[in-house]
């Protein structure tokens, strides 16, 4: 991917910006946060590439125009690494201020990364049916699948702008929905079943809760036969112990993304499930 060209009436505006501090930090507190914070981390090494990175994240959570401003952010840091893509920034471990930005854009957009590539492989698995997401959180992955041509039902207990969540924050400037989320949990999981729909489980919460083992029984229960997984492995951050022994037990792995990109310090992995 080539450097991000700013128009001249763009490179006026951010100019005023961030030229402006008050303002900046009223309008934008997260990206006021980042720069204030990221001067003082170490980075990869390659100043070029930190302040490349750094003028995209501006640009982009500042209003820049773009479908997946979240991929138009981090792409260009991606490289492959141990035959797997990453977020990196060029430096196998990565960088301290690259993982601040991190959680920033993780709280705009969604913990895991919709590359173009995955969003087409996600969209081709799940050709002819419609797909209910069930944590949703901002809606990110379900308004990239909807640009890609699926039909998506998205879903979450806490959804911004409606209930507090913690893991998606409201901040002036940031965009609280990326496509519409229903607060309306309770059958959702067994009615994507019952309509056989496609249920994509994306970074479910970990830590000893249960979401995602009891939304795969509701879901199975009702006669679903398709599930998209998009998180760790067992043992890491994301689902329950309970949910890993159904895939095990009950169901077959069909197929895994070979073109996932996920940050550096992560091992989310996307992949597609049916009912055995």
């Amino acid at each position: 991917m080539t450097d991000l060209v700013l128009t001249p009436e763009r490179r006026v505006e951010l100019s005023a910006l961030l030229g402006d501090e008050a303002r900046l930090r009223a309008e934008f507190p997260r990206v006021a946060d980042y720069l204030d914070t990221a001067s003082q981390l170490p980075g990869t090494g390659d100043e070029r590439a930190d302040a490349a990175f750094d003028l995209r994240l501006v640009h982009y959570l500042t209003g820049g125009a773009s479908n997946n401003p979240y991929w138009d952010i981090v792409g260009p840091s991606v490289t492959e690494f141990a035959r797997r893509r990453v977020v990196n920034g060029g430096r196998v471990s990565g960088s301290a201020r690259l993982g601040f930005a991190q959680t920033i854009l993780q709280s705009a957009y969604a913990y895991a990364i919709p590359s173009p590539k995955t969003v087409e492989w996600v969209a081709a698995v799940c050709a002819g049916h419609p797909i209910t997401e069930i944590g949703a959180g901002r809606g990110y992955w379900a308004a990239q699948l909807t640009r890609a041509g699926r039909t998506v039902h998205a879903f979450d207990s806490e959804p911004p702008g409606i209930c507090p969540n913690p893991s998606f924050p409201t901040f002036p400037g940031q965009r609280t929905l990326w496509h519409p989320v229903s607060p309306n949990t309770t059958h959702a999981a067994y009615n994507a079943g019952r309509h056989a729909h496609t249920l994509l489980l994306c970074w479910p919460p970990g830590w000893g809760d249960h979401m995602a083992c009891t939304t795969l029984t509701a879901f199975t229960r009702a006669g679903g036969t398709h599930l998209l997984y998009i998180g760790e492995p067992r043992g890491g951050k994301t689902a329950d112990t309970a949910f890993f022994d159904t895939l095990d037990s009950t169901w077959h792995l069909e197929s895994e993304d070979p073109h996932y990109v996920s940050w550096w310090n992560l091992t989310d992995t996307a992949q597609s499930w049916t009912r055995l």
